[in-house]
């Protein structure tokens, strides 16, 4: 049998091509070249599909050593990014080197970061690169809108193809209008998270539709996750420092009194546990009474002069130091048990007195802080009730207030003598006017609101309700327990207001409102309803009493109902009304005063310190204006009414 010839390799048809451009680490595009050069040297078949399946290995290969190159990148980016973590200094610089890598490893024209505000409730830029628009840069992003706002709330990541296009988030028009101005159209937004709480958003974006792909994605968050340990880190660092500025602050006390070190490093390391955990002022009493070996005990009220200079003071077989913030003394510790105390231990009981003021008025501006964002809250519904009901529910349920509960509106004020009608007076009886009554009065006035504020505040926080400063005055939200009505809520606030501040607090209450949750735009009417019927209270002479429209009788139905309460005072005293206010006369003054003195012209003149035939020019006037019957006692009771319902309009317009 003879032998067949040996056939010579078909020129270019050599797999093992494709190992030379493997390891050139050549283009995508080069691996075309062996399988056309081979197809047109007249391979055979049987080569083409050998180098066709050596060319699909060799892709392989390619994209697995692509895949490689850009993790190992990857990696080695978050490498850098913790070793800057490990010697953080700055948290600007770290956050931007972590924006910065975002951005390059993930090839984005714009990349940024936003914090969330706990006390404004929304996330604001803190970090940008690439960014051109300074509205975009000082964006404030409420929770639930846009991009940004949704990865906020719902802690999940979030990206869109064309941010214009995509309608899974809610458009707000100064969102839009940054984002626009900035030109951005794919965006991808990943949380920043502490444990299970969103502190903000790392995002990365670019100026072209564009698809993210899962790997970057999580590539995203491996960032975002280092800039929350950022975060955190720096606020660990900064309480680290506040501790020990402490700390040396007591060593400058123990060099100085080398005789006493370890008691008072005691004291400091008690005082330092206390703050650190949240402790109280009693908790501070007695830790001092421990150390000092006596009896500690904080008080409230005034202090003598010489206990207020910031130094503890001997009274008797007691020790005073005050605790005071500026001006402002919150009270004293007081130490028992000890008549003889050296110059450290002193010093030990003044520092426990600063401590003890440090949480009085970290106490407090916590309370201001929670009473300004329930004021806040009832604002918005006041004043924007078609805000997101979903977000007003939320707002309330984190302030303890339950929104599909019955509710009541109450309108409150610190009832004194008019200042204005008492200058009236002296101005008609020639008396001698204080220069600068109208400014103490204004200042009263504010002091006052402030009072009654701060103590409906603490009302509103202890029955799960709101309350703020609104007219003069203060109103407040508070929910219908069962079996409770809207005018034994009023009574039950006017007493607890005026015992708080032992001032005459006058309320009026609305008719039960539904669910705020649901019906958020009823809270209006409500509260111009429970202003009336306060301003009605004070016209009865009822001033420092709570009541309800249904307690004043027919009045009440007509506060009730405002509708009519114009035309019926234009159809009985607008005559008068007019004439006033065309020429500048006080006929309707006159009026008022001279059914008030039992319809004696002689008690009317003594009433408004005129002349008694100037009563009878103006009830001749009056008369005139009126009809020959308006002293007839129907006409005379409709006259009284629409003179008291006008005065009541006038005084809510104010």
């Amino acid at each position: 049998m003879s032998e067949e010839p040996l056939r010579e390799p078909e020129p270019s048809a050599d797999p093992a091509a494709y190992l030379g451009l493997l390891a050139r680490g050549a283009a995508v595009e080069a691996y075309d070249r062996p399988v056309l050069l081979a197809r047109a040297s007249g391979a055979g078949p049987a080569a083409l599909a050998a180098l066709e399946h050596a060319k699909q290995l060799a892709l392989r290969v390619h994209a697995e050593l692509e895949g490689r190159r850009r993790r190992e990148a990857e990696l080695s980016a978050l490498f850098e990014t913790a070793h800057d973590l490990a010697g953080l200094r700055d948290l600007d610089a770290v956050l931007r080197a972590i924006v910065q890598r975002a951005r390059s490893l993930l090839g984005t024209e714009v990349a940024y970061l936003s914090l969330n505000d706990p006390a404004r409730g929304d996330t604001y830029m803190r970090v940008t690169e690439g960014s051109v628009s300074a509205r975009f840069q000082q964006l404030r992003l409420g929770m639930g809108e846009g991009l940004g706002g949704l990865v906020a709330q719902t802690a999940r990541p979030y990206v869109t193809e064309s941010y214009f296009d995509d309608e899974r988030f809610r458009h707000t028009r100064a969102i839009d209008s940054g984002v626009r101005d900035e030109g951005l159209v794919a965006i991808l937004g990943v949380p920043l998270m502490l444990g299970s709480q969103v502190i903000g958003v790392l995002f990365a974006a670019d100026r072209r539709a564009r698809v993210f792909e899962r790997e970057q994605v999580a590539l995203l968050g491996s960032f975002a996750a280092h800039a929350a340990v950022a975060i955190d880190t720096a606020n660990l660092l900064a309480e680290t420092r506040s501790a020990l500025a402490e700390l040396e602050r007591a060593n400058d006390i123990i060099r100085a009194h080398s005789g006493v070190i370890e008691r008072a490093s005691e004291v400091h390391d008690r005082l330092t546990e206390l703050v650190l955990r949240g402790g109280g002022v009693h908790d501070v009493a007695a830790a001092v009474s421990e150390v000092l070996d006596g009896s500690v005990e904080f008080t409230e009220g005034p202090l003598p002069a010489e206990c207020v200079d910031g130094h503890a003071t001997r009274r008797g077989d007691e020790w005073v130091a005050a605790v005071s913030a500026g001006a402002e003394t919150l009270g004293a510790l007081v130490l028992r048990g000890q008549p003889d105390l050296d110059p450290v231990d002193q010093r030990t009981l003044e520092r426990a007195a600063m401590v003890t003021s440090l949480l009085l008025l970290a106490r407090r501006s916590a309370g201001e802080a929670e009473q300004r964002v329930r004021g806040e809250l009832l604002d918005d519904l006041l004043d924007a009730p078609e805000r997101d009901r979903r977000l007003l529910k939320e707002r309330a349920a984190r302030l303890g207030s339950d929104f599909d509960a019955p509710h009541v509106v109450l309108a409150a004020r610190i009832d004194r003598p008019d200042p204005r009608a008492e200058s009236h007076a002296d101005r008609n009886t020639d008396r001698h006017v204080d220069p600068h009554a109208d400014a103490h009065d204004t200042e009263r006035e504010g002091a006052d609101r402030q009072r009654l504020w701060s103590a409906a505040s603490h009302l509103a926080a202890t029955r799960r309700g709101l309350a703020s400063a609104r007219d003069g005055g203060t109103v407040l939200l508070l929910p219908l327990g069962p079996g409770d009505t809207a005018a034994e809520l009023a009574r039950q606030t006017a007493k607890h207001l005026g015992g708080t501040l032992r001032e005459p607090v006058t309320v009026g209450a609305s008719s039960p409102v539904g669910a705020p949750a649901t019906r958020p735009g009823d809270i209006a009417p409500a509260y111009a309803e429970a202003r009336r019927c306060l301003e009605a209270l004070r016209l009865l002479g009822r001033s420092g009493e709570g009541a309800a429209a249904p307690d004043l009788g027919f009045l009440g139905l007509l506060l009730a109902d405002p509708r009519d309460i114009t035309g019926f005072v234009t159809r009985t005293i607008g005559e008068v009304v007019a004439y006033d206010r065309s020429r500048g006369t006080d006929l309707v003054r006159t009026l008022d005063a001279y059914f008030a003195s039992g319809m004696s012209p002689v008690r009317t003149k003594d009433e408004l310190h005129v002349h008694v035939n100037t009563v009878a020019q103006r009830l001749e006037r009056i008369g005139r204006l009126l009809g020959p019957d308006w002293q007839s006692p129907p006409r005379a009771l409709e006259i009284q009414l629409a003179l008291r319902l006008h005065a009541m309009s006038a005084a809510v317009a104010r």
